[in-house]
């Protein structure tokens, strides 16, 4: 794990104040709309926050995380959910598999951004999401140098082969749809 990796307590992770900031429900709605998405790999699962909303919108879900018991409590959270012990850069599910892979405020934290948007990309068929903290001094989120810049996460992804990226601003974050 590198010092950029969040560790903290689930119930943390899930406070009405960081759960507020992180608008899932928002951030769900605007995923989903005009891509007719069905199924979704939560990458960076972490407690299984924006797995259970797409759950509760009725796709079918799939997360993967690098910490076990994330992986528990996200299948506490998402009972119909199938999660796995795997990093972003070495995702274990078949190519296209699901029609969006997601990636919430986790992108700043894998060891290697170019191998896991190409794995996040090799499993989705219609779309990828990456939901990032605003790179801006916040009093909450990781520090500066731990956020990525829209144009790092734009050049990123035509490199990878993107035809798009939507960008959207959020309250404290930006919702990135990368398109094929």
């Amino acid at each position: 794990m590198n010092e950029r990796t969040y560790n903290s307590a689930i119930a943390r992770l899930r406070s009405p104040e960081r759960t507020e900031r992180l608008e899932a429900p928002r951030v769900a709605g605007l995923c989903l709309e005009n891509n007719n998405i069905k199924s979704m790999l939560d990458i960076g699962t972490g407690s299984g926050l924006f797995a259970e909303e797409f759950s509760n919108r009725n796709l079918k879900v799939a997360g993967v995380d690098i910490n076990p018991e994330m992986l528990e409590a996200a299948k506490e959270f998402v009972p119909d959910g199938e999660f796995k012990l795997a990093p972003a850069e070495n995702i274990p599910f078949a190519d296209k598999e699901f029609d969006m892979a997601f990636m919430g405020v986790v992108f700043h934290e894998v060891d290697d951004f170019k191998k896991s948007l190409s794995e996040a990309a090799r499993v989705a068929d219609k779309l990828v999401a990456i939901l990032e903290w605003d790179y801006k001094v916040q009093d909450f989120g990781p520090p500066l140098e731990h956020r990525l810049t829209k144009e790092f996460i734009e050049n990123l992804a035509k490199e990878t082969g993107f035809s798009k990226v939507e960008v959207v601003p959020l309250n404290h974050l930006v919702l990135y749809k990368l398109i094929f």
